[in-house]
């Protein structure tokens, strides 16, 4: 008995400590309404800037259909409305990027970031309140791409159908057949926007079918709607009207099949309504954009289902015929087989039995085959390629309301990090980082969805190459910023890049401003004559102006511990006269070079990186160089250290002395 109450007071306990965690962990704290406050503000004001870039850069797209069609503030409103609805999804991962960055920007050059750092709570704990917000956010994208942007799609696509139909004189194109208007193809070669008239008019007209058709021709012409938005009224010029008269139910005589009439100036009346009506649905609702997850998924299987039957009944049209050729049945083929053995011949030999006239008809109609075959065969290459394509657009729809949805993330897992570690505030730099990132990603996504669409990729790898880009960048930078790493100072990388070329770093000490105890001249003096003998004496060993042999180089260790040394001691002498108030002292420990203790020697410290670099005879050949570049240098740098002793140790004695002196007299 007492065991198990032993082990239900530790049970307790555990329980008890677990809900303690949870309940910290869950409760809202003054520092999540902090930070959610300047991360709200600013993700409302940057949603709208960026809805309304976006809104502008559709609306370009579509600018013919709304200029000098008459449109009444009631339909652009409705036109900007199902707009602002269809882009939202887009807008939202660009306002979350931008709106994180400027808010750890602002934390950071406020210094705000590093008094919650101080206090203990990480970067990570600061995010989390924001996690959560940025995960209901990626929820309503989603949902608007569930519900509401197949709805804003149909509605908007109607729309322009109707804006489209509203003034078809704006419509009418240069160069090709308009049959925007009932019963009629309009051609016109040429038009001017500025005065409106229409030139090199070409007009079929089918009133009544192909039989009852009109060719109308005119040089010039004018084409406006009616009061009543019912009819237009087509001013024609210099032209001629032919018009076939046979018509159902009169017998005309074959003498008089046509009727032909010219013209200086005509008005047609054409049949057309003018007022604003929106359009049927019909075809609209078929594209994968208009279609939600769950349809969209059942709908895939009706196309891959049909898709598959095409292409089986191609597959038999193919194997039953051969460029327009009926199959025989078996019977008669073995017979056509024993025939030919019989006579022992061939189709060729047939062929030039045939007399002249005979030959051209064969060859005529074996044309013919052949262009009919390749017709129906390129016919059905495009039937099929459509299909295809049409089965791709559902799967890439399908696969972009989750990758669109998850960008909302994978954005506030870049700039929060980013604006962490640059500490830059308002809207210069997180502008300029966030348009950077985002058009990465429109590139990647772009990239991916053409060539997916074109069956040039897969759909998974097309629809998910700007994720699988962007989604280790975030995971990186938000490891280095919840380290404090250094990722975009430029002083480290500028030092590393001057490492790596092998140019030269100078000194830059400056005097100090308090001073709390003076350097020891004399010990540093003591120390620089070491050295001098020391560089001395290494000179007369090391011969570095001599080649060195590759094998020793790429193959065996090669540290030099007498360079290593001196280096180390000549560095501590320069730190104690850094100290000092001679401006002398100053400028010569200035001039001291910095020492490069291994490139003289090997190319790298690990022994397997000169192994590979001396196996690979290119850059084995570009590092020996390098390092007989070093070599050199180190030679002029011993040279030049042992000048600077001779003209600073003098100077150093001196105030050695002088600091003696003073010593005793106090």
């Amino acid at each position: 008995m007492q065991v198990f109450r032993g082990f239900y007071i530790i049970l307790q306990a555990v329980i008890d400590k677990v809900a303690c965690k949870a309940r910290n962990m869950f409760r809202i704290k003054k520092l999540d309404i902090f930070i959610t406050k300047q991360f709200g503000l600013l993700f409302i004001a940057t949603f709208f800037i960026c809805q309304f870039v976006l809104m502008m850069q559709f609306l370009w797209r579509y600018v013919d259909e709304l200029i000098g069609k008459g449109l009444s503030m009631e339909v652009l409103a409705q036109f900007f409305w199902y707009m602002g609805l269809m882009l939202m999804p887009q807008a939202f991962p660009l306002a979350i990027l931008l709106s994180s960055l400027i808010a750890f920007g602002n934390l950071g050059e406020s210094s705000e970031l590093t008094a919650i750092k101080a206090a203990g709570i990480s970067l990570r704990q600061s995010m989390r309140s924001l996690v959560v917000i940025v995960t209901a956010i990626a929820c309503i994208s989603f949902y608007f791409q569930e519900v509401v942007g197949p709805r804003a799609f149909i509605s908007f696509q109607q729309l322009l159908l109707s804006m489209k139909q509203k003034n078809p004189e704006v419509e009418i194109p240069e160069g090709i057949f308009y049959d925007g208007i009932p019963n009629s193809n309009l051609y016109v070669q040429k038009k001017d926007l500025n005065t409106g008239m229409l030139y090199g008019i070409m007009i079929y007209r089918m009133n009544g079918g192909y039989e009852d058709a009109a060719v109308i021709l005119a040089d010039s012409g004018r084409i406006q709607a009616t009061a009543e938005k019912k009819h237009l009224k087509l001013t024609l010029y210099s032209g001629e009207w032919f018009e076939n008269m046979r018509q159902s139910g009169l017998n005309v005589t074959a003498n008089v099949p046509y009727r032909r009439e010219t013209f200086s100036t005509k008005a047609i009346l054409l049949d057309f309504d003018g007022d604003f009506n929106m359009a049927e649905a019909g075809e609209i609702s078929s594209d994968a954009r208009s279609k939600g997850l769950t349809r969209i998924l059942h709908d895939l299987d009706s196309i891959r289902e049909f898709n598959d039957s095409v292409g089986h009944a191609y597959y038999h049209d193919a194997k039953s015929y051969t460029f327009n050729i009926r199959p025989i049945s078996k019977t008669d083929s073995l017979k056509i087989v024993k025939e030919l053995a019989k006579e022992e011949t061939n189709i060729d030999t047939l062929y030039l039995k045939l007399k002249g006239e005979q030959k051209q008809a064969v060859i005529r109609q074996a044309a013919s085959d052949a262009q009919m075959a390749l017709s129906n065969l390129d016919f059905k290459s495009e039937y099929s390629y459509y299909l295809n394509r049409e089965e791709r657009m559902h799967e890439m729809e399908a696969i972009n309301k989750f990758t669109l949805s998850l960008s909302c993330l994978i954005f506030f897992f870049i700039g929060a990090p980013l604006g962490a570690i640059i500490r830059k505030g308002g809207l210069g730099v997180p502008v300029i980082i966030s348009v950077f990132v985002f058009i990465v990603f429109y590139i990647l996504d772009m990239t991916g969805y053409r060539m997916a669409r074109d069956d040039n990729w897969t759909v998974f790898f097309g629809k998910f190459l700007g994720t699988a880009v962007l989604t280790p960048l975030a995971i990186f930078f938000t490891y280095k910023a919840n380290n404090d790493s250094v990722v975009f100072n430029i002083d480290l990388y500028k030092d590393l890049a001057m490492r790596a070329l092998g140019l030269r770093v100078k000194r830059h000490i400056a005097r100090k401003e308090v001073i709390i105890e003076d350097p020891k001249y004399l010990a540093d003096a003591e120390m620089l004559k070491n050295i001098s003998l020391e560089v001395e004496r290494y000179s007369e060993d090391h011969k570095l102006l001599h080649w060195p042999n590759p094998i020793k180089v790429f193959f065996r260790p090669g540290d030099d511990h007498e360079i290593e040394h001196i280096n180390n001691v000549l560095e501590v002498a320069i730190e104690d006269l850094s100290y000092t108030k001679d401006n002398y002292v100053l400028m010569k420990i200035n001039q001291y070079p910095i020492i490069a203790t291994h490139a003289h020697t090997r190319p790298f410290q690990r022994k397997w990186l000169n192994i590979i670099t001396g196996l690979f005879l290119p850059t084995g050949i570009f590092f020996y160089i390098r390092m007989l570049r070093f070599r050199f240098r180190l030679y002029k740098d011993l040279q030049h250290i042992c000048r600077i002793n001779e003209k600073l140790i003098p100077r150093v004695i001196n105030l050695g002395d002088l600091q003696n002196e003073m010593s005793i007299t106090t």
